[in-house]
């Protein structure tokens, strides 16, 4: 039997008479992600039958898994709609599929209104006609544990056992763009995933701060941007390394010791913002979950973030670090997050931060040092990086700058 893979939407069924866009993008997403596999598209109405050409299956679910905007794919069997076809198909079928002893049921769907029997009266039928020939299965209604899909269609009758779940949320690049403010610890890169399930194409923006932080800091979001390439259409993400030593230093010598991480955040957003708005980006991106730590209390919220006026998101603030790490996992930036090397948030941190600071204080802090003419030098500076799964870069491997490795970087990619 040949391989065919069906697969469905979810939430775009909502979408109106926006459906047809959103299709569409998936379409042009699932044409990238399997354009060197040898699989042949088929589109009927609201679902894409993809025809497996060759020994692919596993490399074709794999893309499938990175896809957003799938609500679930099975694999399926095509026949003509003729009812002894059909019947002996469905004995190969659960001959292949069906682990026995079992109860069981078919649920059929006529989206054929021409074929001359209801629903029931096929699902009816075709058991008179699988049930003497199969032995081990036990009809139930009601609570199956098996289920034989046999939908009847214009064209063909198409029959399936189970469901694998998709992504689901929406395909990449109908939302918008936002821009990642992305450390080296759990949270961000989970928040830059579900961004992405919901439609939103990310870049990924690092304060980077050689040699305050170790060089294999920058190899822990080189590595993550690996992981969150494979979610995006080409397979391809956008990395900002922005050059933040200066003006680390100049907080660490001149903030009072409790706001250093306030007025750290202050000139993240600062930076982001600026980035942001220069080239096309609609909102900023954050891993932050209320009371996790002392810099995520709703004051350091706010007085953090009334620096910017542009949208901010923040994915994970109700969720548990358990659910973060979850999820982390599952998207296999776990490992890499844990390394134990210090970015610009997590190095230096003061004994007692402030968990309740001020808007005034907070303008006293940054009134001890020129830290406009700082961010003013940074912001022509920040490197960029083109991140795909296959990126060969190993900055934490040299013995020199962070400016110098990419030079390298950049050298090796004319």
């Amino acid at each position: 039997m040949k391989e065919i893979i069906l697969v469905r939407f979810g939430d775009l069924v909502l979408k109106g008479k926006n459906k047809p866009a959103f299709i569409n993008q998936i379409k042009r997403i699932l044409k990238n992600k399997l354009k060197d596999l040898n699989v042949k598209f088929e589109y009927q109405h609201d679902r894409i039958f993809l025809h497996l050409e060759s020994d692919n299956k596993d490399l074709v679910l794999k893309q499938l898994s990175y896809v957003t905007g799938v609500h679930s794919y099975s694999f399926v069997y095509k026949t003509d709609k003729d009812l002894t076809k059909i019947a002996e198909l469905a004995i190969d079928v659960i001959q292949k599929e069906i682990e026995r002893p079992t109860t069981f049921k078919i649920d059929t769907k006529r989206a054929d209104k021409n074929f001359p029997m209801t629903s029931l009266e096929i699902s009816q039928k075709l058991a008179s006609m699988i049930l003497p020939s199969v032995s081990g299965l036990i009809v139930d209604v009601h609570h199956p544990n098996q289920v034989l899909n046999v939908e009847i269609r214009h064209d063909s009758a198409y029959l399936y056992v189970g469901k694998i779940p998709g992504l689901g949320g929406f395909p990449i690049g109908l939302g918008g763009k936002g821009l990642v403010m992305l450390s080296g610890g759990i949270d961000s890169p989970v928040s830059a995933y579900l961004m992405m399930k919901q439609g939103i194409e990310v870049e990924l923006f690092h304060f980077e701060s050689t040699p305050l932080t170790p060089l294999e800091s920058v190899q822990k979001v080189i590595d993550i941007a690996k992981k969150l390439s494979l979610f995006m259409p080409s397979n391809k993400i956008k990395l900002h390394l922005v050059p933040f030593t200066k003006l680390h230093e100049e907080i660490l010598k001149f903030v009072d010791d409790s706001y250093i991480i306030t007025i750290m955040r202050r000139m993240f957003y600062r930076l982001g913002e600026t980035y942001a708005n220069l080239h096309g980006l609609q909102t900023l991106i954050n891993g932050e979950s209320v009371g996790q730590v002392a810099s995520q209390t709703l004051d350091s919220i706010r007085v953090v973030e009334n620096v910017t006026n542009i949208p901010i998101l923040r994915p994970v603030i109700t969720y548990d670090k358990i659910d973060i790490i979850k999820i982390a996992q599952k998207i296999e930036t776990f490992d890499i997050s844990i390394r134990a090397f210090n970015d610009c948030c997590s190095i230096y941190v003061p004994l007692h931060p402030v968990t309740k600071p001020t808007l005034i204080k907070s303008v006293e802090e940054e009134s001890k040092f020129n830290y406009e003419a700082l961010l003013n030098e940074i912001i022509p500076n920040i490197r960029t990086l083109v991140i795909h799964p296959n990126t060969k870069l190993e900055i934490a491997e040299h013995g020199f700058e962070v400016k110098d490795a990419l030079e390298n970087y950049y050298g090796s990619r004319k």
